[in-house]
């Protein structure tokens, strides 16, 4: 692993871990639009095991478990890891099992499992490639793999500034991808993409802001920017702002895509 890929791991362990349990409570994370329907794209089947990578408070792997006959969830952060693995608890969830993994260096044998998912992580990964290469070298010939992320626009110029917008509310945020580039890294992984759609998601400021702790201070700038944004990423984040503060909002897009293993 290169320095600026193990930097990168401590940053996001470090921004993670004393957030955790935001996540459990996340709405964005619990009952987004993009969990359903990833599950609906996928057809999950119930002789498949999966695998759900960064999996965070395991939504995405209490989602697919009814529909499967294991499931393991997986995540860097180990405060993630027992924030998922109490939820399972909780909910009398008794077919996932809870591990740490590196989603650029997965810890499972070759062809291990039917399903391999990972939703609302990988604009935190230093090398999404190589996170794609390892989810094709788990997956069984003809396996599925289902991924959701954040996109960004296709105008580089934009999608820079969303990306530092996003950086200074979590310092472990890398860069979002736009769709194209997505496709390109899942076919070169040794993929047919079959399905790829986008779904647009309101984040209230306060939610968003909170669930990474921010200080005051760069909440105010954070907004401030928002009010001032460049045209073109303004037309990607749509913000809505008056002067009440706790109904200012955005949306980012979502990308979701489908495929199976050659």
């Amino acid at each position: 692993m290169t320095n600026d890929a193990e930097g990168q791991l401590a940053r996001s362990i470090a921004q993670f871990g004393p957030n955790a349990a935001n996540y459990a409570a996340s709405t964005v994370h619990a009952k987004g639009a993009s969990l359903g329907r990833i599950v609906e794209m996928v057809s999950p089947q119930a002789d498949w095991h999966a695998l759900d990578i960064a999996s965070a408070a395991g939504h995405t792997a209490f989602a697919i478990a009814p529909h499967v006959s294991s499931v393991v969830s997986s995540d860097v952060t180990p405060e993630m890891v027992q924030v998922a693995a109490d939820l399972a608890v909780e909910r009398g969830i008794d077919n996932v099992r809870f591990e740490e993994a590196d989603a650029h260096d997965l810890p499972f044998d070759d062809a291990s499992f039917d399903l391999v998912t990972c939703r609302i992580a990988p604009h935190h990964f230093s090398d999404p490639g190589g996170f794609v290469g390892e989810a094709a070298r788990v997956l069984v010939a003809g396996g599925t793999f289902a991924l959701v992320d954040n996109v960004a626009p296709e105008d580089a110029d934009a999608a820079r500034w969303c990306d530092d917008f996003e950086r200074r509310r979590d310092l472990s945020h890398l860069r979002c991808l736009p769709i194209s580039e997505w496709l390109e890294l899942i076919d070169g992984a040794g993929f047919d993409i079959v399905a790829a759609e986008t779904i647009g998601k309101q984040m209230m400021f306060e939610p968003w802001a909170g669930n990474m702790s921010v200080d005051e201070a760069v909440r105010v700038q954070l907004l401030h920017d928002l009010r001032t944004a460049p045209p073109a990423a303004a037309a990607w984040l749509r913000p809505s702002l008056d002067s009440d503060r706790s109904s200012a909002a955005f949306v980012l897009t979502e990308g979701l895509f489908v495929a199976t293993k050659r």
